[in-house]
């Protein structure tokens, strides 16, 4: 116990104390888990429902096309990153205004749950980014989410002792999604979104890396022809996030992601 985060030593609180939980899990978890046995593992771990956060980001794309439609002349900095939309609260403030106010696919996925089994789940984010756990703080504390990253499940599993099982193989999600299980992949948004269709390249941009984002940012005012800059800070996407752990490559990373959405 004593080097398990805070979130996690929280989260295994809850399962001492058998409270109703509902794990929404993100969608690079196949970049470290596999499916479905990761399902049967968080059942058996205390999880009443299994969510795909991939269900919440067909919210977010349905937000942002909204957003374009009612404002085709407006620029927009797609929000789904916490890193991002602190780094230009932080160190781009003139930039805050481009940012797209919509939920992010976590927040939306806590609503959804919210709205289907109203009052009765304590929500746990799992998923590949440190950040969240700010997000689900100071962003959207109404909504009560605990957040934790893969390796701390990975930690609560072994400190609680549960592996996979053969009986594991028949679990499946109490809510599902498919075509933004590409979400973590960098130009996932703007793919699963139809942004790619909607504008042409001049009016579109996929970045990810620190590096590249800054650079980026740094321009985004002197091209007035860039309508949507579709943005991530980890180099590759989220499969390459803090609370991720995992010595496969960035290109195997990405097929595995391409290999679960394409099992629809």
């Amino acid at each position: 116990m004593e080097n398990l985060t805070a979130e996690a030593k929280e989260l295994i609180s809850l399962i001492n104390s058998q409270k109703t939980m509902c794990a929404m899990l993100a969608p690079s978890f196949p970049v470290v888990f596999k499916y479905p046995e990761l399902i049967g593992m968080l059942r058996r771990l205390g999880f009443d429902k299994v969510v795909e956060v991939s269900r919440g980001a067909e919210e977010t794309n349905k937000q942002l096309l909204a957003l374009t439609h009612l404002h085709p002349e407006r620029k927009y900095i797609t929000s789904p990153c916490p890193t991002i939309v602190r780094l230009i609260r932080n160190k781009y403030p003139h930039l805050a205004q481009y940012l797209s106010p919509i939920d992010s696919p976590m927040s939306a996925t806590a609503k959804l749950v919210e709205k289907q089994w109203p009052k009765k789940f304590k929500k746990v984010f799992i998923g590949p980014c440190l950040l969240k756990k700010l997000e689900a703080k100071e962003d959207c504390p109404k909504l009560n989410i605990l957040a934790v990253t893969f390796k701390d499940l990975q930690d609560i599993f072994l400190e609680k002792e549960i592996e996979a099982r053969i009986t594991d193989k028949l679990s499946r999600f109490d809510v599902i999604a498919h075509d933004t299980r590409l979400y973590p992949i960098s130009g996932g948004l703007s793919q699963s979104s139809g942004v790619i269709n909607k504008y042409l390249d001049p009016e579109y941009d996929v970045i990810s890396g620190p590096v590249l984002a800054e650079k980026v940012l740094n321009e985004f005012l002197k091209k007035p022809e860039l309508k949507i800059l579709d943005i991530l800070n980890c180099e590759g996407g989220c499969i390459n996030g803090p609370g991720l752990i995992s010595q496969d490559s960035l290109d195997l990373r990405r097929q595995k992601i391409i290999n679960y959405w394409s099992k629809r």
